[in-house]
């Protein structure tokens, strides 16, 4: 099931380090390693649709694992 989620990026030094989209009520989802390039970059606000990844474990383990299949800058 595809969810649409806005948030800022955040570089997290969890474990071997991982990205992140934080949500305003805090939230916290972790970027599947697939993620394109030129959404990371700490502090970027986006808007971006994608899934939940319940099949995926990671080390850092900061939140629901997601793969994100778009995405558009906002603010």
């Amino acid at each position: 099931m595809s969810i649409t989620l806005e948030g800022t990026i955040q570089h997290v030094p969890m474990g071997t380090g991982t990205w992140a989209l934080e949500t305003a009520n805090g939230e916290q989802y972790e970027l599947h390693q697939n993620t394109p390039q030129d959404l990371l970059q700490v502090g970027q606000k986006v808007k971006v649709q994608g899934k939940i990844r319940d099949d995926v474990m990671t080390l850092a383990a900061i939140g629901p694992v997601l793969e994100v299949s778009s995405f558009e800058k906002i603010g």
